[in-house]
């Protein structure tokens, strides 16, 4: 099986990340959760997010870093590639917008 597919968030949190654009360049995924949950282990290429909604949550990063990570409505972010899991660590649902880069050695 291919590496890159069990990553794929939208394979291993098929319930939260749903894909509601895509073309050569980029993919766009919606993604939904619930206070106390958590992702299974997965992959994004460099990518931006756009929170729809004020969330709390903790990325657990390879190497056992844990980052913080608070968003208000409107808050955006920029994130080189990583492989992470990531948890609702807040009091509210996360509502996010995932815009992740596709061939971006093709861009430059």
């Amino acid at each position: 099986m291919n590496t890159e597919s069990v990553q794929d968030p939208v394979v291993t949190d098929s319930d939260k990340y749903k894909v509601i654009f895509e073309n050569e360049y980029i993919r766009v995924l919606d993604y939904q959760d619930k206070p106390g949950e958590k992702t299974n282990k997965h992959r994004h290429p460099a990518f931006f997010l756009y929170a729809l909604s004020p969330f709390k949550r903790n990325i657990h990063l390879e190497g056992g870093k844990i980052a913080v990570r608070e968003f208000q409505t409107g808050d955006t972010i920029w994130s080189q590639e990583q492989i992470h899991i990531g948890e609702n660590v807040g009091n509210t649902d996360t509502h996010a917008l995932i815009v992740e880069l596709k061939n971006a050695d093709r861009q430059k």
